[in-house]
């Protein structure tokens, strides 16, 4: 069941269909830890507006949401965001609408604004190699640890949640595949590189460093991949960010140009510019949909122009520009 821990903040705020909603949204629909807290957030939020109109979220006129998302407008949100926050509510008052709670679903003909089309930052390739020869030369058994989820990062394009998170069953026996559990909790397998082997090989030798002291924990330290003494049990995805921040420095990288999503971006578009095609790349993402993966397209259209630049005998006298549209 959905834990309630946030409610804490929200207490006088949050509604009983609210908890209802995130409690179907855990046991029916396998919804993520990171999936509930943010429907949790954007319902607190909309709970927030509707506190001076004395009015439980589950009973908002239509009047009411379309205000909420004007104010939202407002605040100078982007549309990707906006867009989020209608379809929380949308599936909230779906929720309601399907299980007689309320005769009608009030989002049903609220638009969602067009996102704004945007190409993923990535970094080059020449890029990649420095940081994961930067993060090769730390020593001792971090050094160790944060070379193997980089090289499995770049081999794979993880989620950072799914690859902090890995099981220490993960790798496949002969450590040839890596199996993930997604989201809607759907399993995918995914080819690791010999880089990335050679690191996992090598950090497993150090990985008992990573185990809590305690003999009670001797369960959870076999658990995960990554270990930690945190609360979690293994490494954070705020600590991982941190090192790869610190890497990216070391290297001579903006730290604004890297993050655990920038290189997962890096990966599919390396991955596309060497020859890969989508539905190979949509699998490994873990992409539900392939329009999704399409926004790495813009690849393709380079790999085109390179193409005819290098091989076509006219050339010289094309417009390539026609190619991107």
């Amino acid at each position: 069941m959905y834990s309630k821990r946030n409610k804490i903040k929200y207490k006088i705020l949050r509604s009983k269909y609210v908890d209802m909603f995130l409690d179907m949204m855990a046991a029916e629909r396998g919804a993520s830890k990171n999936t509930l807290e943010s429907y949790g957030r954007d319902l607190d939020q909309f709970s927030l507006f509707l506190k001076n109109r004395h009015c439980d979220p589950a009973d908002a006129l239509q009047s009411y949401i379309k205000a909420y998302l004007k104010s939202l407008s407002g605040a100078g949100l982007a549309s990707s965001t906006i867009a989020r926050h209608i379809s929380t509510l949308r599936c909230f008052f779906g929720f309601l609408y399907l299980e007689k709670l309320r005769a009608d679903n009030p989002c049903s003909l609220i638009s969602v604004p067009k996102k704004e089309s945007s190409i993923p930052k990535f970094l080059s390739e020449g890029e990649v190699e420095i940081l994961l020869r930067v993060a090769g030369k730390r020593k001792g058994s971090k050094g160790l640890r944060l070379l193997a989820l980089l090289e499995i990062l770049y081999a794979t394009g993880l989620r950072v949640t799914e690859l902090v998170g890995l099981p220490s069953t993960a790798i496949s026996g002969d450590r040839q595949f890596i199996i993930v559990r997604g989201k809607g909790e759907k399993e995918r397998m995914v080819p690791l590189n010999d880089p990335a082997r050679d690191a996992i090989s090598n950090y497993l030798s150090v990985r008992g460093v990573f185990f809590k002291d305690s003999e009670l924990n001797l369960k959870n330290n076999n658990l995960w991949l990554f270990p930690s003494r945190g609360k979690q049990g293994h490494l954070t995805r705020a600590r991982f960010s941190q090192l790869l921040k610190e890497v990216a420095n070391e290297a001579g990288i903006p730290g604004h140009k890297v993050s655990p999503h920038i290189l997962r971006h890096s990966f599919a578009s390396h991955l596309l510019a060497n020859g890969a095609d989508l539905r190979s790349l949509q699998q490994m993402l873990g992409h539900s949909d392939i329009s999704t993966t399409q926004i790495y397209t813009h690849v393709l259209s380079e790999r085109m122009k390179a193409l005819v630049n290098d091989v076509h005998p006219l050339a010289k006298g094309l417009d390539l520009t026609l190619l991107e549209k």
